[in-house]
């Protein structure tokens, strides 16, 4: 039972620093990467869709991202989709091919991404400590009804915090790569 509980814990902050991680991938560094429209949506015949469904997104040098669509009809959408999202890029087409030039990050809005992704991992942070809280939350429970010992108690909380502290450690270190990603020139 405790392990069910230990293992259940570990796979939970397991997802919760893979959550993490994707966020991160959205977040804009110098460089320019296919997962910065990944969130961008598209209106299709009536729905939105995201965007790698009506075209294929390419990476054409380190600051321009390319952007086929799959049908001619779908480039205007294109084009102010990514205009319309929150990433401030200007797009400009070419025919059937839109090109989207990643402007360079300025010192200011380096130190306003960081702040942003400090936020993330914060947010990162607190969740894994919830389902810290959790795990411990069934182990009392556990204790409450006799199924287990003190001292059973005492090792599965024990346990539980090191599982903790080996998810924490990783998303400072997910951070510390991103900091450092974002302050590259």
């Amino acid at each position: 039972m405790l392990d069910e509980i230990k293992k259940d814990a570990g796979v939970r902050m397991s997802k919760s620093v893979q959550a993490l991680k994707q966020e991160f991938t959205k977040i804009r560094t110098g460089r320019a990467h296919t997962s910065l429209l990944d969130h961008i949506t598209v209106e299709y015949y009536g729905s939105q869709v995201p965007l790698n469904q009506v075209s294929n997104v390419g990476v054409e040098d380190s600051r321009t991202l390319t952007v086929t669509p799959w049908e001619k009809d779908m480039v205007a959408p294109i084009e102010k989709a990514i205009m319309g999202s929150d990433l401030g890029l200007n797009p400009a087409s070419a025919g059937t091919v839109i090109r989207v030039p990643l402007p360079p990050l300025t010192e200011e809005r380096r130190k306003d991404m960081i702040r942003v992704v400090r936020q993330e991992a914060e947010g990162g942070r607190i969740a894994v400590r919830n389902i810290r809280r959790d795990a411990i939350s069934d182990v009392k429970d556990l204790l409450k009804e006799k199924m287990i010992g003190e001292d059973e108690e005492h090792r599965a909380e024990d346990d539980i915090q090191a599982i903790t502290d080996k998810y924490v450690g990783e998303i400072d270190q997910v951070l510390a790569e991103k900091e450092s990603e974002l302050m590259e020139i």
